[in-house]
C-alpha cells in the first residue's frame, strides 16, 4: 500500500517547528518533499540538541523524516532559478518566512502561480495576513503570550507559564497540512490551484475559542485555574497517600459513580453537590474532601478502583514512563528507521491510521545536502551543470555531520 499523497510532489522551503511538521505531516501520508535548505547551517533545528552520535539535534529527526534535502543559496539570482524550476512540476510549495519576505525574494504566491497555476501554496506566519501586528516576528511562546494562552496557563497561586510544546507551530502545522489536502482535493474538482493561510496567532484563538466565548458571555476574564476545569467539577489532580493522580468528571452520572468509589454515595443528593454547576460553585470545599479521602490509599489502590468503575483517571507518568508503556508499545508509536549514522533510531509516527493506505515512516532524515545531486538531475540539470552550480556555491552537497 502506498499512502494517500502519493505521487503528490512538495516544495519545502520552511524552517524550525511549523513548517517542517506541516510538510512532515505530508510526507508521512505519502507525498515526495523536497527540503531546501541554506548553505552552511541548513533547517535551523539541526541545531537544537539532544544529539546522538555527533549528528543532528532530536527536534530536525523528529520533524523532517521521509524527506529529500538539497542546498540551494537563495540569495544568489541562480538559487531562486532553480527553485522556480522545480515549481513548474511541483503540486504544493510551502513557506513559512515573515510577513512578505516570500515576495522580497521572488518566492511569492503571485510570483508561483504564474509559473504553475495549479499550485497549492502554503504559508504560515506569525500573526496572520492582516491587523497591525502582520510584520512581527513570533515565535510559539511569543504567541502563546499575545493570544492569551499563557494567561491562563498555571495555577492560581503560581506563575503564568509556557505550555511546554510547540503546540501553536505544530498546531498551525495540521491546519495548513489540512488546508493543503482540501486544496488538493479541490484541485482534482475544478482545475485551478489556491493559496492556504494558517497563522500561530490564528490557532492560539481557536484553542482559547471556548475561554473567549465564556469572555462574551460574562465579561469576565477566566482565571488560572492549574489542572482543574472551568466547566467542571471534580476535575483536576489530587493527591493520594503516595502521589497524585488525575481525575477527571464531566457528568453527573460520572460523579455518582467517584461518589460509589469514595464510599460517599450520599454527596450525589448533596444540595452542594447534585449537579455540575452547584459542583463547580462548590468547587474548593468538594475538592478538599476528596482528597482527605484519597490520601488514605496508594495511588494504585485508587486507580484500579477508579478503572473497574469507569472513572476516568490516571498516574501522572513521567516522559519515561510513557516512552516504555505498554500502551504504547501495542500501538506501535515508535517506528525503526534504518540511519546512516544513528544506529536504532526510533521516531514517533502520526497518530493516524488509515485502513487502506500506508502511513509508515519510509525513509530517514536525510543528511544536509543529501540529495542535492539526485533532485537536480531529477529535474534536468546535467552533470556539468551541477559541477559548475556546486563550485559557484549556488548549491551545495556537502553532507554535513550535525553538531554534538
Amino acid at each position: 500500500m502506498t499512502g494517500p499523497l502519493h505521487g503528490v510532489r512538495v516544495v519545502d522551503i520552511t524552517t524550525n517547528i511549523s513548517g517542517p511538521t506541516l510538510t512532515m505531516i505530508l510526507s508521512d501520508l505519502g507525498a515526495e518533499v523536497i527540503k531546501i535548505e541554506r548553505p552552511g547551517s541548513g533547517d535551523e533545528t539541526r541545531k537544537m540538541g539532544p544529539f546522538r552520535e555527533g549528528n543532528d539535534g532530536s527536534f530536525f529527526l523528529q520533524l523532517n523524516r521521509n524527506k529529500h534535502s538539497i542546498v540551494i543559496d537563495l540569495k544568489q539570482e541562480k538559487g531562486k532559478e532553480i527553485v522556480k524550476r522545480f515549481i513548474e512540476d511541483a503540486d504544493v510549495f510551502v513557506e513559512n518566512f515573515r510577513y512578505g519576505k516570500a515576495e522580497s525574494l521572488g518566492l511569492g504566491y503571485e510570483q508561483l502561480k504564474s509559473i504553475n497555476p495549479g499550485l497549492i501554496y502554503a504559508s504560515i506566519n506569525a500573526y496572520g495576513l492582516k491587523g497591525p501586528d502582520k510584520e512581527k516576528p513570533g515565535y510559539d511562546a511569543i504567541i502563546q503570550a499575545n493570544s492569551g494562552l499563557m494567561g491562563i496557563n498555571g495555577a492560581a497561586d503560581s506563575d503564568m507559564s509556557r505550555i511546554p510544546v510547540s503546540i501553536l507551530d505544530q498546531g498551525s502545522a495540521l491546519w495548513g497540512a489540512l488546508g493543503v489536502v482540501s486544496a488538493l482535493l479541490s484541485r482534482s474538482q475544478t482545475g485551478k490551484g489556491q493559496k492556504v493561510d494558517t497563522s500561530l496567532y490564528e490557532t492560539g484563538l481557536f484553542w482559547a475559542s471556548y475561554h473567549l466565548m465564556a469572555y462574551q458571555f460574562t465579561g469576565k476574564d477566566p482565571v488560572r485555574m492549574g489542572s482543574n476545569h472551568a466547566a467542571f467539577t471534580p476535575y483536576g489532580v489530587f493527591q493520594t497517600g503516595t502521589q497524585p493522580i488525575m481525575i477527571g468528571v464531566s457528568n453527573d452520572r460520572l460523579f455518582g459513580k467517584l461518589c460509589k468509589v469514595l464510599g460517599k454515595p450520599e454527596w450525589v443528593n448533596d444540595p452542594r453537590y447534585q449537579n455540575n454547576p452547584k459542583r463547580v460553585q462548590n468547587r474548593h470545599v468538594l475538592n478538599y474532601e476528596i482528597e482527605m479521602l484519597l490520601k488514605g490509599h496508594t495511588a494504585e489502590y485508587w486507580i484500579d478502583r477508579l478503572d473497574r468503575e469507569g472513572v476516568p483517571a490516571s498516574i501522572i507518568n513521567k516522559i519515561s514512563d510513557v516512552a516504555s508503556s505498554k500502551q504504547t508499545e501495542e500501538l506501535g508509536m515508535f517506528q525503526s528507521v534504518e540511519h546512516s549514522i544513528i544506529p536504532d533510531l526510533s521516531l514517533i509516527r502520526l497518530p493516524l491510521t488509515l485502513s487502506e493506505n500506508n502511513l509508515s515512516i519510509r525513509k530517514s532524515p536525510p543528511l544536509l545536502g543529501e540529495n542535492t545531486r539526485s533532485i537536480l538531475a531529477n529535474h534536468g540539470y546535467d552533470e556539468a551543470a551541477i559541477t559548475q552550480l556546486i563550485e559557484t556555491g549556488v548549491v551545495s552537497d556537502i553532507v554535513q555531520q550535525g553538531t554534538s
